[in-house]
């Protein structure tokens, strides 16, 4: 059992959940591979601003890529993992659509925090309990290095957003840090939160890097008529599901595994569609 009864009900009651060892040591050292890939081509880049949300600072440093799938077939084949697939219908109800997928990585001293915020600030969901995030741990997860923050129960609030000025893109709130507690994790655990839990990172003091992957999900029944009209998702159980082959061409529900294997075994990564 991935997500056991006392896990459902305090996600139930707190908006969130743990669970430390989410993913094998293999997964987790496929993952990091992949993410190498990335930092190798230049597809990460510093959303950190210099205060004003658009200057980028060159001292001031949180790498992100956001979305993650269209740029590769290991992370494209993720959601489908039957691991996860089975913990999200646990905590949200089938069927579920897979939403988006993000890394921030925090460089050595440098790494700079995620604003506090609520997912639902974006996604706008009109019941914020039927999403749910799933964060990673990459690297092992401390205070020291900026681990992920959430504050209990906050789902049942609705708080206000604005222009987060410390990124060229993000929102963030105010809340009491008085109510946060820190989420240290080992390299393939995971939290599990709903749209409405507030959260944050922290600076990355400590000399090595540390990255956390998000994915988010979707109980079907709430998507939005906008995301309804663009389409971005993709359904992975109910009716629609067709194990990926009807957004992505080709049947991806099952190749999880053999991708580990390649990236574990350093082969190049399949050519992706336009």
């Amino acid at each position: 059992m991935v997500i056991s009864l006392e896990q459902r009900e305090q996600f139930q009651e707190q908006g969130y959940c743990i669970v430390p060892d989410m993913f094998t040591q293999r997964e987790v050292t496929a993952m990091c591979g992949e993410l190498d890939r990335f930092k190798r081509e230049g597809l990460l880049r510093n959303v950190s601003t210099e205060g004003d949300g658009k200057t980028h600072s060159t001292d001031k440093i949180n790498l992100q890529i956001c979305p993650i799938t269209p740029k590769s077939t290991f992370y494209r084949a993720l959601p489908f993992h039957t691991k996860v697939i089975v913990a999200v219908g646990h905590l949200i109800g089938n069927p579920f659509v897979f939403y988006l997928d993000q890394i921030f990585l925090k460089p050595p001293k440098q790494g700079q925090g995620t604003s506090w915020h609520q997912d639902n600030g974006y996604f706008k969901i009109s019941d914020p309990s039927k999403g749910v995030g799933m964060w990673v741990a990459l690297h092992d997860a401390t205070v020291a290095n900026g681990t992920l923050h959430i504050v209990p129960g906050s789902h049942t609030e609705a708080i206000p957003h604005e222009r987060d000025p410390n990124s060229d893109h993000h929102i963030c709130c105010s809340i009491d840090e008085s109510r946060a507690i820190p989420v240290e994790l080992p390299a393939g655990g995971a939290v599990f939160f709903n749209f409405g839990i507030a959260h944050s990172t922290k600076v990355n003091n400590t000399d090595k890097e540390r990255a956390g992957l998000a994915l988010h999900f979707l109980n079907t029944d709430f998507i939005p008529d906008e995301a309804k009209e663009k389409k971005n998702f993709a359904h992975l159980t109910g009716l629609y599901g067709t194990g990926g082959k009807k957004e992505y061409g080709a049947k991806i529900s099952g190749t999880w595994p053999d991708e580990v294997e390649r990236i574990l075994n350093s082969e190049k990564p399949d050519d992706l569609p336009n």
